[in-house]
């Protein structure tokens, strides 16, 4: 579909083409919704959030606003290209279109490697969670038994992959309604046995910023990339029956709910309870249910975990393996990938999940050393693929302006303003990030695979113009 000479340079036709993809077109607005509501509600919330909360205080509520914000201006960004151009590859076929080849290789090789190593995460935690459930079963063959279960539905029809993710985005979600239905009702004394609790907790125990703007700055540093996993819906527009309408709707209808979901959540936490009484590792959720007298909520937020993780596992082996294809069909990956069966890349999800289980393997048996270096070579890469949307979003904007406006259905607010005031925050993050000590190895590292993926990049494209002009010096 995108060969090999989609450039910077590419003429109108080029860039306004939206070309047929080889794929099956089995996913409804509903699938691509849900996707778009639920894609980014993972354990970084339902857990994740307890750390935040730690060092933020109730000042976590402005902390999720700042990330959340963030990455509402990259979906919207994503909105504006995918349904201008909606592609299997997405960002990637995105950045090669604005930047050059060099650039849709080095995001499309990055993402698939963020999204395999990060897998083993989710397959390993929801592993753990089985086990406390049946530990008859070992760890190890859970794993197995959740690989091959989504294996096999990302191998079948793309629907049934939409079915999933439909259902798994429908329980997280139908969860946090319910979370912030009862929090509200406790917050006013409606429940029985609850009184209003008014606004002490939000000003007591050291005021709204105990921690000041620094404990503000660690809180976004410890919840931005818990909005990891909004590019998915994007990708998965390009195999639905209208991608141009679908994305545009899709990204409409997610990016204020989203953010209504986690501030609204983290509002309700710390008007409900002390932050002090937070601890990094907990559930949040789970110590507000139990604090209303919800019985049983330590296994009913182990469920809504389990689910969670099994969402994200689903969704993070379908995004790469349409990215590995999407670089196959433009020359960036071994062609054997493109072979396609029933409207499904089939190689190219063996060739994911492949990965994902050596990730997997590397997690149980090596995860302080081995798997640890892996996991910090992908920490920050999210915000280098989101930079590097931005720029592409910048490029193209100004093209598609010029040469097909038509196509530019849903556009970027206050571009170009906006644009680059996300690109300025998500630099300020990496920054922030080096002066902190904990998060400082995964910018090194990260930077680090960054720039070997860079390397090869241009080495491939050196070499592409050097056998060009060989060619043409000969006479070919």
């Amino acid at each position: 579909m995108h060969d090999g000479k989609t450039t910077a340079g590419a003429t109108a036709a080029d860039t306004a083409s939206v070309d047929a993809e080889p794929l099956s077109h089995g996913l409804k607005q509903r699938h691509l919704t849900m996707l778009g509501l639920g894609g980014v509600i993972g354990a970084g919330l339902f857990v994740g959030s307890g750390a935040g909360i730690a060092v933020a205080g109730p000042g976590i509520v402005v902390s999720y606003l700042i990330a959340g914000a963030i990455a509402m201006l990259v979906m919207r960004m994503l909105g504006e290209m995918s349904s201008a151009m909606p592609a299997s590859g997405s960002f990637s076929v995105h950045a090669e279109r604005a930047l050059g080849r060099w650039a849709g290789f080095s995001v499309g090789w990055l993402y698939w490697f963020l999204l395999v190593v990060v897998l083993a995460v989710e397959a390993t935690g929801a592993a753990q969670i089985a086990h406390g459930w049946v530990p008859g079963m070992p760890q190890w063959a859970w794993v197995l038994v959740f690989m091959v279960v989504f294996t096999g539905a990302n191998l079948a029809a793309v629907k049934n992959f939409g079915e999933f993710e439909f259902w798994f985005a429908t329980l997280k979600v139908g969860a946090i309604v319910l979370f912030l239905a009862l929090g509200l009702l406790a917050v006013f004394g409606v429940l029985p046995d609850t009184d209003p609790v008014g606004f002490t907790n939000l000003t007591g125990q050291g005021g709204f910023l105990p921690n000041g703007w620094d404990g503000v700055v660690s809180g976004v540093l410890a919840v931005i990339f818990a909005f990891g996993g909004l590019e998915v819906v994007t990708i998965a527009a390009a195999e639905s029956d209208d991608p141009v309408r679908a994305v545009g709707r899709a990204v409409r209808s997610a990016v204020w709910r989203i953010l209504f979901f986690y501030v609204g959540s983290m509002l309700v936490i710390v008007t409900l309870l002390p932050w002090t009484s937070m601890q990094p590792g907990h559930s949040p959720y789970v110590a507000v249910l139990d604090s209303i007298g919800v019985s049983g909520a330590g296994q009913i937020m182990n469920v809504v975990v389990f689910v969670a993780l099994l969402s994200a596992l689903n969704a993070n082996l379908y995004g790469s393996s349409r990215m590995v294809f999407s670089l196959a069909e433009r020359g960036e990956a071994p062609k054997g990938l493109l072979k396609v069966v029933g409207g499904v890349p089939r190689r190219a999800v063996l060739a994911s999940v492949a990965f994902g289980f050596i990730s997997v393997l590397l997690n149980l048996k090596w995860p302080d050393s081995v798997f640890l270096y892996m996991l910090n070579a992908v920490g920050a890469v999210l915000l280098f693929v989101w930079g590097l949307i931005a720029v592409s979003q910048l490029r193209l904007r100004r093209r598609i302006e010029r040469e097909a406006p038509e196509r530019l259905t849903l556009r970027m607010w206050a571009f170009p303003y906006l644009t680059w005031a996300a690109l300025a925050a998500m630099a300020a993050v990496l920054v922030l990030m080096l002066l902190d000590d904990d998060a400082r190895p995964q910018v090194l590292w990260s930077a680090g695979a960054t720039a070997a993926v860079l390397v090869v990049a241009f080495v491939r494209e050196w070499r592409t113009r050097t056998a060009g002009t060989a060619d043409r010096s000969s006479g070919r």
